[in-house]
């Protein structure tokens, strides 16, 4: 199968099986999903949705946080992964949302790069989910899941290249919820040990390029 009958047959499937979808985080303004998405690296989206109630009931935005200490983050936050680096990211991406843009949340690419903690997948995030662009945030599920299923070539083989790839071919409109398609089937059944190969929709056209999730042809 040619790689953009692929596509095609991906996205139609997709296309009616989650028409909307979203990211599973939990959240009440932009600042919180920012918040939410840097707690979210290397963590469950359960266990960020567990802690985030309490702090965004301490600290509900920007302001806020920034007038906070690290460790008095790190109260609210220690149960995830790497707690002290992310108290740490949260305090000083505040305080630079503060000084440099009153409190908000920018939409652009390079100013989202330039605050504390936030790097190109969180900020495509943040642009999909936040802005409604057209971005493509490459975590390991949707990096293990393109390959996985042939949408992208054995060279593509950093998140930036998946990223790239994946533009070429899907189109505008599907980008913002295709990252979570993508995502939420590497998730729930291409899962990373064991994918539930019998129980997935896609195996018909899947090229079962299980090892090292690499395309090999």
């Amino acid at each position: 199968m040619k790689r953009e009958e692929r596509y095609r047959h991906v996205l139609d499937y997709f296309r009616q099986e989650m028409p909307e979808v979203t990211t599973e985080l939990q959240f009440g303004s932009v600042f919180q999903l920012l918040v939410a998405v840097v707690l979210s690296a290397q963590c469950t989206d359960k266990r960020i949705n567990q802690v985030t109630p309490l702090l965004f009931e301490r600290y509900p935005d920007a302001l806020s946080m920034a007038q906070a200490e690290a460790d008095e983050v790190y109260e609210y936050v220690k149960s995830v992964s790497y707690p002290h680096a992310k108290a740490q990211h949260l305090v000083a991406m505040a305080r630079a949302l503060v000084q440099r843009h009153d409190g908000e949340v920018p939409g652009d690419m390079n100013q989202l790069l330039d605050l504390p903690g936030v790097g190109r997948k969180t900020a495509n995030v943040i642009r999909a989910v936040a802005f409604g662009q057209s971005t493509m945030a490459v975590d390991t599920h949707v990096f293990r899941v393109s390959h996985r299923l042939g949408l992208v070539s054995k060279r593509d083989d950093t998140p930036y290249k998946v990223e790239r790839a994946l533009l070429k071919h899907i189109p505008a409109d599907d980008v913002p919820r295709a990252h979570h398609w993508l995502l939420l089937h590497g998730r729930y059944v291409c899962t990373s040990r064991a994918p539930h190969c019998r129980r997935c929709a896609l195996e018909s056209v899947c090229a079962k390029l299980l090892e090292g999730s690499r395309l090999e042809h």
